[in-house]
């Protein structure tokens, strides 16, 4: 693999940097980089400072700059060296002015402000975190969001990612031979989401997740007759109570939680609407 050197600057924390760096460098396969990251660069002398930095390992540098004054001396020094650059933000923030007719403030870090989102958020976090596994059923009623499934169908990770965006998701497996919890068929009024994978998968899954755990490989936890019938006795109960359903063998857990999220979206418009 091709192997390439990257900057990323940041008047913050970087996670927006990462996240898009990360997401353009996937369509790269070949490219394998080296990463050096330069979060919270908050005045033109610091800026200064690492501009050595750049000189002893040149490579691409991109930066989320908000501040046009530390964002000149990254450029102007860009540009003598002959360093090529990626400003992730000013071209957005630029065009979004010329569109809403307003000036940018031009202070970084606002998306990591402390205020009532910021709060929610951590909020949704915890339940959901003390909520996980079917632990805590009778505080179900408090939940935006239920994922229920068998074992290895990605609730827990589902929920979190859920939880980051300050969704309260709670999960209940799906155990052979155990009813579902009374307080989940008690609040029919909740919106519910069944969560299904393929048997084939199941059993990989499991598989290996025993030998990481340096358990016996064979048990009915990965029988493959054992392993169907619990994927049917799952959309059994799913079609009983009228869940939705996502299978999830070919989704990864973003994709998951962003089809929970617009089937709640829908959930939401549709009981509104009959209000």
């Amino acid at each position: 693999m091709k192997q390439v050197t990257f900057h990323l600057v940041s008047d913050a924390t970087g996670d927006t940097l990462e996240q898009v760096a990360k997401a353009a460098l996937a369509q790269f396969p070949d490219i394998e980089p080296i990463k050096h990251h330069w979060p919270m660069i908050r005045t033109t002398r610091h800026m200064e400072r690492i501009i050595p930095e750049f000189k002893e390992k040149p490579g691409l540098i991109m930066f989320t700059l908000v501040n046009p004054e530390i964002e000149e001396v990254l450029v102007g020094a860009c540009k003598e060296y002959n360093w090529p650059y990626i400003s992730v933000m000013q071209g957005i923030i630029r065009e979004l002015g010329m569109h809403l007719g307003e000036t940018s403030i031009a202070r970084p870090g606002l998306q990591h402000e402390m205020n009532e989102a910021y709060y929610d958020r951590i909020d949704a976090i915890h339940y959901t975190l003390a909520h996980d596994d079917g632990q805590l059923t009778e505080g179900l009623r408090e939940a935006d969001i239920i994922l229920v499934g068998v074992s290895r169908t990605s609730k827990t990770p589902t929920c979190i990612y859920l939880a980051n965006r300050g969704i309260k998701a709670a999960n209940v497996p799906i155990v052979p031979g155990c009813p579902i919890p009374r307080e989940l068929e008690e609040n029919k009024h909740k919106f519910v989401v069944g969560l299904v994978n393929s048997a084939d998968r199941l059993i990989q899954i499991r598989r290996n997740r025993l030998l990481s755990l340096k358990q016996d490989p064979e048990t009915t936890y990965v029988d493959e007759d054992a392993v169907r019938e619990e994927v049917r006795m799952a959309r059994r109960l799913f079609s009983k109570h009228g869940w939705p359903v996502i299978d999830v063998t070919r989704r990864s857990i973003e994709e998951t939680a962003v089809a929970v999220m617009n089937l709640k979206q829908k959930y939401d418009a549709e009981k509104k609407g009959t209000v």
